[in-house]
């Protein structure tokens, strides 16, 4: 039995990667920080909780990293763990990069000082693209990222890649671009859309949005952790952008949203109105805006295709309709 250690196992990636990993036969190790409270509930939703050994694992103490490592002695290490909110990390950039930054070195020099052997895998973003030189984005597009979290995860991208250079240790970067799902935090805007008009239906409370014309591309956690998993198992160290190669505004995901659900809409400027009652379903508010905007972002996936055989089962209206299931489920009762 193979041994994989995860840090960030109890966010939306680490809890889709624990389940694949756990049917995979994988004893599944779960590092996290010790907290008042802590935040099971994706791994309870999935029913998986009790199979993982939980260890206490903090990104910004070189010494308990190492412990961990010592501890666990696995095989491959997921690198999930982040501050991975953009709009924080303009509000807290210090702390962004410790955990971001230079959490992704603590784990490589340990994994350097305990054993080299084992295989890193490192969560990097398309926030790396930031004001974008070409469209679409490939492994060798040139980064200028627009944010305290994209200049940190410039630096864990690249130590990556010079550990594995310089100490020749099998470690890989995923450059995923944006992916959702059913387990996505409340905070980041796809969820509080799903959530938000679910609960609309009940309560007519508009959503507060920010930059609606801003361009994405939308994945699927459940695709994107399977693309992990391929990039670990090959048998070349390297580094691979995930992507749908298609792009859709915020604006609309709100409307693929609401057609789901039946809701006929209007548009009075950056506002959306229900059509029948005149009820305003969402508007915008500028605190919502990034200090420096990324317009637009899509990836290319062809070398993810090309050598390792992935592609995304989901569309975009495929993640709707599994978010917008989970939600109605979750406040509604409904099966």
């Amino acid at each position: 039995m193979k041994t994989a250690l995860i840090t960030g196992v109890t966010g939306q990636d680490g809890s889709y990667l624990a389940r694949s990993l756990l049917q995979k036969g994988y004893k599944v190790c779960g590092g996290e920080r010790r907290t008042a409270t802590k935040k099971y509930w994706r791994l309870d939703e999935m029913g998986i909780t009790d199979d993982i050994d939980f260890v206490d694992l903090d990104l910004i103490d070189q010494a308990n990293i190492r412990r961990a490592i010592e501890k666990v002695k696995p095989d491959v290490v997921y690198n999930l763990a982040a501050q991975s909110f953009v709009s924080l990390s303009f509000e807290q950039p210090e702390l962004t990069s410790l955990i971001d930054g230079l959490g992704v070195l603590r784990i490589l020099e340990s994994i350097k000082q305990v054993n080299k052997n084992i295989k890193f895998y490192q969560a990097s973003t398309s926030e790396l693209y930031g004001k974008i030189f070409e469209t679409p984005q490939n492994e060798k597009t040139k980064f200028w990222p627009r944010s305290p979290y994209g200049v940190a995860k410039i630096f864990g991208h690249h130590i990556t890649i010079n550990y594995r250079e310089a100490y020749d240790m099998f470690a890989c970067c995923g450059i995923l671009f944006n992916h959702e799902s059913r387990m996505r935090g409340e905070d980041f805007v796809t969820r509080k859309i799903t959530k938000g008009i679910a609960l609309w239906k009940k309560e007519q409370k508009p959503i507060i949005l920010g930059n609606i014309h801003a361009e994405r591309d939308w994945g699927h956690a459940e695709d994107y952790t399977e693309g992990m998993q391929m990039i670990m198992n090959y048998k070349i160290a390297d580094d691979y952008v995930l992507a749908t190669g298609k792009k859709h505004t915020v604006k609309e995901f709100l409307e693929t949203v609401l057609s789901y659900l039946n809701i006929s809409y209007y548009w009075k400027g950056d506002e959306c109105f229900d059509k029948k009652n005149n009820i305003l379903i969402s508007t915008i508010d500028k605190k919502y805006f990034r200090p420096s905007e990324v317009d637009l972002l899509i990836g290319d996936p062809t070398k993810a295709k090309t050598i390792l055989g992935w592609a995304p089962k989901y569309n975009l209206e495929k993640i709707i309709i599994d978010m917008v299931d989970a939600d109605l489920k979750r406040y509604y009762n409904k099966n």
